[in-house]
């Protein structure tokens, strides 16, 4: 009776130590609740990422677009003005030319340069009388563009680059160069400042379309 007892005993232990071990609801609880705070905070990381992102992009985009601006406008000719109405002529510093003083510090036959059309070099021409010709010259050389000097000892515009001359009206009397300087209009309007504007007739110095139309 004895040994029935113990033997049934030990079958109830052994079969209790190898039975599966039931986990407590309140892990499976905790477990899950660490599963959505992961979830919660991954979400919150992907939105601040996107934010962020959109951040990094608006600065790039508005460094490179202060940088591109000024490089871009560097190309860009300035503009003509007032349309047919031209463009004050400049001295060196920049300042509108005044007619007035201007030919009172010039010479009879002076040629010197201000600043012209799309702002290059351009000659304002003094005739005999102590007034401005009726037209300016551009003075880039019309071989590989450089600026022309006025040489009034010879009394023709020379070119140091290649060689290439040019009579006082800007018309070519010496090669490589192919064609004249180009020609713009010189006028001294009511504001009593010089003004250049485009030159769209004919060439009097070839009889036919300028060039630079």
């Amino acid at each position: 009776m004895k040994l029935s007892t113990v033997c049934s005993f030990l079958a109830i232990a052994t079969v209790s130590a190898f039975a599966p071990v039931t986990q407590p609801r309140a892990g499976r609880t905790f477990v899950t609740s660490l599963k959505a705070e992961a979830a919660d905070e991954l979400y919150i990381d992907e939105e601040k990422r996107f934010i962020m992102n959109l951040i990094l992009l608006g600065s790039s985009a508005a460094t490179v677009g202060a940088l591109a601006v000024p490089y871009i406008a560097f190309f860009v000719p300035p503009g003509s003005g007032g349309g047919s109405g031209g463009v004050t002529a400049k001295d060196a510093l920049g300042n509108p030319i005044a007619a007035e003083p201007y030919l009172a510090s010039k010479s009879a036959n002076d040629r010197s340069l201000a600043q012209g059309l799309k702002g290059d070099a351009t000659y304002l021409i003094v005739k005999e009388d102590k007034t401005f010709e009726s037209y300016g010259l551009n003075a880039v050389c019309t071989h590989l563009g450089c600026v022309v000097p006025w040489s009034s000892a010879s009394n023709k515009f020379m070119c140091p680059c290649h060689g290439s001359q040019y009579a006082p009206t800007g018309a070519v009397v010496r090669g490589p160069a192919p064609l004249p300087l180009a020609l713009a209009h010189c006028d001294t309007k009511e504001d009593g400042l010089v003004y250049f504007s485009p030159w769209t007739e004919d060439d009097f110095r070839t009889g036919g379309k300028g060039w630079w139309n």
